[in-house]
């Protein structure tokens, strides 16, 4: 059977994308290659945003009419929370955000039989963690390992919790294994992620905490450097930044679950800190951490949200001077708390308190980058072209430099120039 997958949103469906990579090659499957004729169309979708839900609906559509002859697979979020829409929009078979053995399983079936099949269960009654093949996504340098599934953080604009449920943890001894697995196999950066890592082991006996998990897998890939998937401020103590640190293989990277950087529209989001909380976790990272980079996801435009309020978040974006910003002006999604409130904003301001919240993102990364030069960074290369391989820095800054065959290597690297958002270096 060959097979096409794709994937949309967050790092955990990537995950989950190459693990049905893994499972479908595993029982002699291959992927099709540019111009070849598919038996199986995969749709990994996601939700996280009514964009996200538009954006797996016009995919489903699309391959549905650009391959009329294969079967096509639907699941992930989108396809947990409205699987008759799927269904409606062509795929024969209908899976959620769980069970991707059984899903791997039904599409052979189709392919062989014809017969479709849909199969979804009720995401808060999942009480064990889906352990699937750890790994990367085919023709990627840094592998994924999922160590938590689950959310019941319930913040006022996110259906996340509704399709996926309770929080479910990897035990740390099978992480461990995993990790040393993909250490073993040569991979040099592995991304340890969930849909809520902060939350780890809470469901566990004994209740370890993301600092037990993550120092035991850096112990068990040695070579392998270890970044971690977006954390939740509250994560962040002295006691988990000195841990974090003594292990040695952490990236000085850390993508922080910001949404807004004015207290009360943290309050109407149901976020659980505050600004002045928030600051105090960017400290003892850049004690711990020097130099790191911090990223953050910001969402613009939220219900009630005023000027001042933009206003609050565009000085705090200043004084924390992120390496990088992800902005998403605020998306409605029926079910969520957020899309009944008053005060929702047009389309026309939400474009411009994002390009405000852009601008000033901008001028942060910018000085980051600036910063860099003469510095030395250790670099993850990944892909080659005309001469120059490009990869991240630990503090996952995109760097190029000249070199030979570079790809899955680390190598330190003298940075000299900075050449739009990309550091250009030369390997010492």
């Amino acid at each position: 059977m060959k097979y096409i997958i794709y994937t949309f949103g967050c790092k955990v469906n990537q995950y989950e994308t190459q693990a049905m990579e893994s499972l479908l090659n595993e029982h002699g499957h291959t992927a099709a290659l540019d111009g070849e004729v598919a038996d199986a169309v995969i749709v990994n979708t996601c939700a996280v945003t009514a964009e996200a839900g538009r954006k797996s609906r016009q995919a489903i559509n699309r391959l549905r009419e650009e391959n009329p002859d294969a079967v096509v697979a639907v699941s992930g979020c989108y396809s947990q929370l409205s699987p008759d829409t799927a269904s409606k929009l062509g795929a024969d078979v209908v899976f959620g955000s769980n069970d991707r053995i059984k899903l791997v399983q039904a599409i052979e079936n189709a392919v062989l039989t014809g017969t479709g099949e849909r199969n979804l269960d009720k995401p808060f009654e999942r009480r064990i963690f889906e352990e699937l093949p750890a790994g990367a996504v085919a023709g990627h340098t840094r592998a994924l390992l999922k160590i938590q599934d689950g959310c019941v953080n319930f913040c006022s604009y996110c259906i996340i919790p509704y399709t996926r449920g309770r929080v479910r943890s990897l035990p740390i001894e099978n992480a461990v294994k995993q990790a040393s697995e993909l250490d073993a196999q040569g991979y040099r950066e592995l991304v340890v992620t969930g849909i809520e890592i902060a939350s780890y082991g809470v469901d566990l006996e004994g209740k370890p905490d993301l600092a037990d998990v993550i120092v035991a897998i850096s112990k068990a890939a040695p070579h392998t450097r270890l970044r971690l998937g977006s954390i939740e401020p509250s994560v962040i103590t002295e006691e988990f930044c000195r841990r974090l640190a003594e292990a040695g293989n952490i990236c000085r990277h850390f993508h922080l679950s910001l949404q807004s950087g004015c207290d009360a529209t943290l309050k109407a989001m149901n976020r659980k800190y505050s600004t002045a909380e928030f600051f105090e976790a960017v400290k003892l990272l850049r004690k711990y951490f020097p130099d790191c980079g911090l990223t953050a996801d910001l969402i613009v435009g939220f219900p009630g949200e005023t000027e001042a309020h933009q206003r609050e978040t565009l000085e705090f974006l200043e004084k924390v001077a992120f390496s990088d910003v992800h902005i998403f002006p605020y998306s409605r999604r029926p079910g969520t708390p957020a899309d009944k409130m008053a005060g929702q904003l047009d389309r026309a301001e939400k474009a411009k308190r994002s390009k405000q919240a852009r601008a000033v993102a901008e001028k942060t990364r910018q000085a980051y980058l600036d910063a860099a030069v003469g510095t030395v960074l250790p670099v993850l290369f990944e892909t080659e072209e005309n001469g120059w391989w490009q990869g991240h820095s630990d503090t996952y800054v995109l760097v190029k430099a000249q070199g030979e065959n570079l790809k899955g290597v680390v190598r330190n690297v003298q940075i000299t120039d900075v050449s739009g958002q990309m550091l250009v270096g030369k390997t010492v």
